[in-house]
């Protein structure tokens, strides 16, 4: 039991809120916090030659490469960062994160 405990301490934090709870100090960080970030929920996506594109109008509809039951991509300033679900708030959209994407060592420094 005194093993979960220290395990449980040690854990790494979810998200950068977390971490910033568990810091006494921001140090570098705090310069970063009011930094903006462009987030993109990506529907999916399609190929077609301009000759198509610039016969669309209103009404037209453009099939996607995803299914309708498949988790949409998030990206921040371009870069994949989560997977997730289209939702409705009262009469706007939102996204649900299901999962965040990890980047790989090499990535991270």
């Amino acid at each position: 039991m005194a093993e979960e405990e220290e395990t449980s301490s040690e854990e790494t934090p979810e998200t950068v809120g977390d971490a910033l709870e568990a810091s006494e100090k921001l140090t570098e960080l705090d310069a970063l916090l009011d930094v903006s970030v462009d987030i993109t929920a990506v529907l999916g996506t399609t190929m077609m030659p301009i000759s198509q594109v610039l016969q669309l109008g209103r009404g037209a509809v453009v099939e996607l490469n995803r299914a309708a039951d498949e988790d949409i991509e998030i990206h921040a300033n371009n870069r994949l960062v989560a997977t997730g679900e289209v939702v409705v708030i009262e009469d706007r959209l939102g996204v649900s994160i299901n999962e965040v994407i990890r980047l790989p060592k090499s990535f991270t420094g």
